[in-house]
């Protein structure tokens, strides 16, 4: 067992810091659980993991009809992965980008008890991350957010529209986030886009001909990326190690990196077989 109110010699709780690559997106959704489960039994440290998608995936919200709303046989026919997420939100089309997660109990010193507010404190982290690669963002207010679920969303796509306290450029959405929390621990995890196509992502929604350029159009209005932002080709790794210098400073934590623990990993793996693969899940809203 891990005892999670040790405090380090600089009067801090150790967190760990895992880089575990590209994987598939059932994978990736069963090591995110795998984790949380792990810190809620006391057996692991907050937890920062950095990810990719290989192939690329379409992750369903958690209360999304995805059927509805998500093309599947398009999917299909381009090699894309569906999943559906513990969190929730619309749909995101996980390709050129570096994944986070953040697994932390809700009653970590200094945390938040508000849902937005949380937001807010982790989200700091990804802002200096981006000040780490040259970029001033801004986040969104929680008004502009409470806005934003007032009124029907634009599509099915979560980047058509910032959340709570979601980081933007212009304006322009650059970083989505998800929240769930369960027994006592806080899961979030977000896409920092590195290269966005609009045309990529509206070809996998549910859409006519007409709603599709129209999709298009907003989408290029809505969202930025960091090729675009910083005017450059930036790689998984330098973003991966921009974002890392970014939480270590906002959450005060030394870099330790680590491993999945050899139950973390036989959980994920299971998890993703009985769970995350499974059609049933996958399509039960």
């Amino acid at each position: 067992m891990v005892n999670l109110g040790i405090i380090n010699k600089d009067n801090k709780i150790p967190w760990r810091i895992l880089n575990t690559g590209y994987n598939s997106a059932a994978t990736n959704m069963g090591m995110d659980e795998a984790i949380m489960e792990a810190y809620a039994a006391g057996q692991v440290p907050p937890t920062i993991r950095f990810y990719g998608w290989k192939p690329a995936a379409v992750s369903l919200g958690y209360f999304q009809h995805g059927e509805k709303e998500i093309n599947f046989a398009a999917c299909h026919e381009q090699g894309i992965d569906i999943v559906r997420r513990l969190t929730g939100g619309r749909a995101v089309l996980h390709n050129r980008e570096l994944t986070y997660s953040i697994i932390v109990g809700e009653n970590y010193p200094e945390m938040p008890k508000t849902i937005t507010a949380s937001y807010r404190y982790l989200s700091k982290g990804l802002l200096l991350g981006l000040e780490e690669l040259g970029l001033t963002a801004e986040m969104t207010k929680p008004i502009a957010a409470y806005g934003q679920h007032i009124r029907k969303p634009a599509s099915a796509a979560c980047f058509d529209a910032p959340s709570h306290y979601e980081l933007t450029i212009d304006r322009r959405k650059l970083i989505g986030s998800a929240q769930v929390r369960k027994h006592g621990v806080i899961l979030q995890h977000g896409s920092i886009l590195l290269d966005f196509s609009p045309s990529d992502l509206a070809s996998v929604l549910v859409l006519s001909a007409e709603e599709e350029n129209k999709t298009i159009i907003m989408l290029q209005n809505k969202v930025a990326d960091l090729k675009t932002s910083l005017g450059r080709e930036v790689s998984w790794d330098e973003v991966r190690i921009a974002m890392t210098k970014g939480l270590q400073k906002s959450l005060e934590i030394s870099e330790i990196t680590g491993e999945l623990t050899i139950a973390e990993l036989k959980r994920a793996e299971v998890l993703a077989q009985i769970k995350y693969s499974s059609e049933l899940w996958t399509k039960r809203r």
